[in-house]
């Protein structure tokens, strides 16, 4: 079986071969990185490849700068890619900043912008992937997951799901508050990605959303991934928000808390991930693949402790985060730990190759989970995942707030690809002034002529 990552040279790739090889030793005969760029098939291609010979794994992962040769005889296609780079996300945030209108890659402005120059990419990548693999199955981790998902979807070249970790991450932790350990726990989640409510927390047969509701403050406490929820806010909707949904209900706080930070979280994704390739280039050098792996779980790490703190708290958090983690070693190349979105990920391709059926919350062709959708629209729900494929679960009733802005944002999701399939630039700012984080026309108009003047090429197919 032959697995293909589509942006092989990401940062977060080799974490994930580790992962796989680690978790699934023999599952995949091999494990092609598709790469362009030289830089990071030296780098963090090159690590990955020399973390399987450390595993065990010699033959088995190799890179290609090859479209067409990596995506021939794949059963599975993982999909992780970045249009425009690091910078790319820098303009998408930085355009809306200084709006002062949210600026977020995922979602509203930079979303969109994100989408327009990754969507026509993406599905020149399915066109290809239909010629040289028909049977493969596409699994896009690539952002916006689930507008994207629904790009490729509407094209209808390859079988495609999309994946992200946010909602069973969000599970997760609740079941640790509430000190499950996980047994006999059942969640019920609805919504679309980036943008879902965690609606019901069975434990035992027993339903805990309330006493969730109840002890929030605790919650926050807890886990910093609430922590910048109004509570009375989360009571009145009634159901517990995934960690994006804060930019719609606090927008102002996310603003000031750039604000008094100073600089974007896209500046400082892309200060990590340059310290990051240059020093992976020097450890190969200094002390080979263990040295290079020690550079990349610190570096990496870093990244993680401060995800969304300077959105949430007007600090990027780095000094302390990189001292904690330079005082404390990395794990060993040999460690297996398999979590996040590549766990999401195994567990589909497990499914689906009839390893193991199960249940996984991804974005999928909606049919009937939520009524007040169109079959075709793509949601995030849970799923079963069978040999036969996937099938979506009927989702909870969502809040009456909560419903409104999943229609809001789901329209405007079918506009964005509409504008991205036809190059229309006028219908990408009528789409986009339908988000609720733009106010208005006259300012998506404004900011599709900026993100076309400054992501130059990227954007060029727009008229």
């Amino acid at each position: 079986m032959k697995l293909t990552i589509l942006g092989g040279g990401g940062v977060r790739m080799p974490g994930f071969v580790r992962a796989v090889l680690a978790s699934r030793p023999g599952a995949f005969d091999e494990i092609c990185l598709f790469e362009p760029d030289r830089v990071r098939r030296e780098t963090t291609g090159r690590l990955a490849a020399e973390l399987a010979v450390v595993l065990g794994h010699p033959d088995v992962v190799r890179i290609s700068p090859d479209a067409a040769e990596a995506f021939t005889g794949a059963d599975y296609v993982f999909s992780a890619i970045r249009v425009g780079g690091d910078q790319g996300r820098v303009i998408d945030e930085e355009v809306a900043l200084r709006r002062g209108i949210v600026g977020q890659e995922t979602t509203g402005a930079g979303g969109c912008a994100m989408a327009l120059r990754t969507i026509p990419v993406v599905l020149s990548y399915c066109e290809l992937l239909s010629r040289c693999a028909p049977d493969a199955v596409l699994i896009n981790f690539t952002n916006p997951a689930g507008l994207i998902t629904q790009a490729i979807s509407a094209q209808g070249k390859v079988r495609a799901v999309g994946v992200c970790d946010t909602p069973g991450g969000t599970v997760e932790h609740l079941a640790a508050f509430l000190g499950t350990g996980g047994f006999g726990l059942s969640g019920s989640y609805a919504g679309l990605n980036h943008l879902g409510w965690v609606c019901s927390l069975l434990t035992g047969g027993q339903e805990r959303i309330g006493e969730l509701l109840n002890r929030f403050e605790e919650l926050q406490r807890f886990d910093h991934r609430f922590a910048a929820f109004d509570p009375a806010l989360v009571r009145r909707v009634g159901a517990i928000p995934t960690e994006y949904v804060y930019y719609f209900y606090d927008a102002a706080r996310y603003l000031d808390g750039v604000a008094q930070a100073g600089v974007s979280r896209g500046r400082d994704v892309l200060r990590l991930n340059s310290e990051l390739l240059a020093r992976l280039a020097s450890a190969f050098d200094d002390g080979g693949v263990d040295a290079a792996w020690s550079v990349y779980e610190m570096l990496l790490g870093v990244r993680r402790d401060t995800y969304m703190r300077t959105d949430m708290q007007g600090d990027s958090g780095q000094d302390q985060a990189r001292a904690r983690r330079e005082a404390d070693p990395a794990a060993g190349i040999g460690a297996a730990r398999v979590g996040g979105y590549e766990g999401l990920a195994l567990r589909v391709i497990d499914g689906l190759a009839g390893r193991a059926a199960g249940e996984v919350i991804v974005n999928v062709r909606n049919g009937t989970s939520m009524g007040f959708l169109d079959a075709d629209d793509i949601v995030e729900v849970p799923a079963r995942v069978t040999a036969g494929g996937l099938t979506p679960l009927p989702a909870p009733a969502l809040p009456r707030s909560a419903r409104a802005l999943v229609e809001q944002v789901k329209d405007y999701e079918r506009g964005v690809v509409e504008a991205a399939m036809s190059g229309d630039a006028g219908l990408a700012a009528v789409a986009l002034s339908q988000h609720p984080l733009v106010p208005g026309v006259t300012a998506a108009r404004e900011l599709i002529a900026e993100y076309r003047e400054l992501h130059g090429q990227h954007l060029a197919y727009l008229r």
